[in-house]
């Protein structure tokens, strides 16, 4: 079995739960993220480890509802490791290293697929045709946040900081990961958690290390960013920046339109092409002819027998993963405590303005008041008012010290006194409770059984995979293969962003098949769904189309260039004839542009045929009634304006939202305080011969994108 593998299989032991949230115990953080200056050791002890999945009732802060962020775990793909080959020839370039560290091509090519499958799913049908381009454009963009990605990590870890299994604790349970794994407070259930995981190619360990990883960036990113500060006289320009509105006519010139009445002849796009053919050379990739065994996983799996024997002594070794700590099931009231002013200080007419309230609640309740109407009428939770204030089960150690003093000294069926904690007041009532215990074998057995059974499986297919490889080295795959029943795969030229019979996508084998020599002996790479044993029988080095080849694609190429370089002069010829004038109108007529008239619309608008206003046509915001604008691109089109009428924001709507447009800006001056320290830290890395690219491979990387 790959390293890799073996160490999923060995981390995804069960912890102890209650009867409808069965978990996988978490995979460690590594070592360097939290390591105990003082003590020397791990905090993730193996037996102690955090059991952030446990625990379905809320953490901490009694609050969960609001917090529904829903994750796309695909967008972690890039953090998965290049492919090994369990012949010991991993396959792994890099594009870059940062202080030691590598950025691969696996990384930038997921990180890249992922950023263009976004931006594709805007373009609907057309997707597949705009797919290439968008690739190719991200390329870059995904190895350029990578690497600043590293130089953050790097940064971080230089200066001492450090991520504990708390704060991985919290975040998963209170942070952007909450409602996808903790819907309404509830953990979603170890299977379904792997599941999702799997299906984005992560492992929990890869996952959980990830969540490290952005918290020790977002630590480094808050000291970058701490020393920001806005004035006021700040504030009210930007806040009259942001909130002018303006109605203007506008002049269109559409790129399409003039992109119609192109007709290039044969010799205009041969010229287009000779001009252009460095762009071209090798955007034909590398193909491959291969021959592979597929050892699929599951289909070992099937054949797996679990005996009783290896329950209890898999039961035996965890025992005290299985231990059930004492629980309690809590509905509550909730009165918020008013938030500190700027002094730091806590209104104290307002806080006893919600104890009051909160006493009228109990009030209520003691004059027969049903406790569930009252908590959805007046709880200022949101994430269990509708609910009747319903928290569901809860342990020690997860509201605040004096929820919990007051809940667990209740009966059940006891409603509490108004209780005051740091958030706020509270009322609660207790509705069950469990006691601590131990579960027994059968009760853990429907948990253990498929985490052996994939574990002799995984031993198993390894077996098989390396009898298969030996044997192929002397005898030929073919002959290897059907030994063990298996058939052997022969395909025609694949490129490396092809997907294979039997393997569906496999981006961590083609980089291992791609990394191979032609003729070489067998080698065993990981899939999917499990190994395959590989051989590579035939290379087409990359080659540069031919014009006819690329005819179509070029005639498109020529087409949108000169009609954008048309539209550029079009629009800069209405712009200077409607000043020369004095008459948008007239100017417009000249030269063939309609006139349209916009709503009134402030910088968060959007315009027919412009687009969004906080774009280039955000100029117009700093005119005045009767200007005339310069030439403005709107997406594919050309845009002249003239400004109707203007309207500023009145002192009552800055009052209204002047918390609100003050804390903007100040997360906008601390997005370029980091934007500022990012660029510097990278230059005086780069001087220092710390970062360093591999040019090389990006070309083939952005090729590659181009011929896919």
């Amino acid at each position: 079995m790959p390293p890799r593998a073996a160490e999923f299989w060995q981390r995804c032991t069960p912890v102890p739960d209650e009867s409808n949230y069965p978990v996988a115990r978490p995979a460690p953080v590594p070592v360097s993220l939290v390591y105990n200056e003082q003590f020397g050791t791990n905090l993730w002890s193996d037996k102690k480890m955090i059991r952030f999945l446990q625990t379905p009732g809320p953490i901490k802060k009694i609050v969960l509802g609001g917090m529904l962020i829903v994750i796309c775990i695909a967008m972690l793909v890039y953090l998965i490791p290049s492919g090994n080959s369990t012949s010991g020839n991993p396959s792994i370039q890099s594009v870059a290293t940062v202080d030691g560290s590598d950025i691969t091509a696996t990384e930038v090519r997921n990180t890249a697929r992922q950023m263009a499958q976004q931006q594709a799913a805007r373009y609907g049908a057309q997707a597949s045709m705009i797919m290439p381009f968008l690739l190719q454009q991200a390329t870059q963009q995904a190895a350029d946040q990578l690497i600043t990605r590293q130089v953050l990590l790097s940064q971080a870890q230089h200066l001492g900081l450090r991520v504990t299994p708390k704060e991985i604790q919290d975040e998963l349970q209170h942070g952007r990961y909450a409602a996808t794994f903790f819907p309404g407070g509830n953990f979603i259930g170890e299977t379904e958690y792997e599941e999702m995981l799997t299906r984005a190619n992560l492992t929990p360990a890869l996952f959980e290390d990830s969540v490290g990883t952005d918290i020790l960036i977002g630590k480094l990113q808050a000291m970058i960013a701490g020393g920001a500060s806005v004035s006021d006289a700040e504030v009210r320009k930007e806040f009259a920046k942001e909130n002018t509105k303006v109605k203007f006519d506008y002049a269109l010139l559409k790129q399409d339109d003039l992109r119609k009445g192109l007709h290039p002849t044969d010799a205009e796009l041969r010229a287009y092409y000779e001009s252009h053919k460095k762009t071209y050379a090798n955007s034909i990739p590398e193909k491959r002819k291969i021959k592979y065994a597929v050892l699929d996983l599951n289909l070992v799996r099937g054949t797996v027998q679990v005996s009783r024997e290896d329950l209890q002594t898999y039961y035996d070794q965890h025992r005290d993963q299985y231990r059930v700590p004492e629980q309690i099931k809590v509905s509550h009231i909730w009165i918020k405590s008013p938030l500190p002013g700027e002094d730091g200080k806590v209104d104290e007419k307002a806080l006893a303005d919600a104890q009051h309230r909160a006493e009228e609640r109990l009030k209520q309740l003691k004059g027969g008041a049903k406790f569930e109407d009252v908590a959805k009428k007046s709880s200022e939770d949101p994430g269990s008012a509708n609910v009747g204030g319903s928290l569901g089960w809860i342990g020690k150690g997860q509201t605040t010290p004096e929820f919990e003093k007051a809940a667990y000294a209740l009966s059940k069926g006891q409603t509490s006194d108004v209780v005051k904690s740091s958030d706020g007041f509270h009322i609660i009532r207790l509705d069950d409770k469990h006691e601590a215990r131990l579960k027994t074998v059968d009760e853990v057995k429907d948990q253990i059984e498929p985490i052996l059974k994939q574990q002799k499986a995984a031993a198993q297919a390894q077996s098989v995979a390396s009898t298969i490889q030996t044997l192929a080295r002397t005898e030929g795959l073919d002959k290897a293969a059907k030994d063990k029943n298996l058939s052997v795969t022969s395909t025609g030229l694949v490129a490396q962003t092809d997907q294979l019979p039997g393997l569906g996508s496999a981006p961590d084998f083609m980089t291992a098949l791609f990394g191979a020599q032609k003729n070489a002996p067998p080698a065993t790479a990981s899939t999917p769904e499990g190994y395959a044993v590989y051989q590579v029988t035939a290379i087409q080095p990359p080659q540069t189309p031919t014009f006819d080849q690329i005819k179509a694609k070029i005639g498109e190429q020529f087409k949108d260039q000169r009609a954008q370089s048309m539209l550029a002069q079009k629009t800069q010829e209405l712009s200077d004839r409607a000043h020369s004038e004095h008459d948008l109108a007239k100017a417009a007529k000249e030269v063939g542009a309609t006139v349209k008239t916009s709503d009134l619309v402030d910088k968060n608008s959007q315009v027919p045929d412009i687009g969004a206003m906080s774009g280039n046509a955000a100029v117009v915001f700093g005119m005045k009634p009767g200007d005339i604008s310069g030439p403005v691109q709107g997406g594919a089109n050309g845009i002249v304006m003239k400004v109707v009428d203007v309207q500023q924001p009145t002192p009552e709507q800055m009052k209204q939202d002047w918390d609100k447009a003050k804390e903007a800006l100040l997360q906008q001056k601390r997005q370029e305080y980091e934007q500022v320290y990012v660029e510097n830290l990278r230059n005086s890395l780069e001087k220092e011969g710390k970062i360093k690219i591999n040019k090389k491979e990006m070309d083939r990387l952005a090729t590659l994108s181009e011929g896919s």
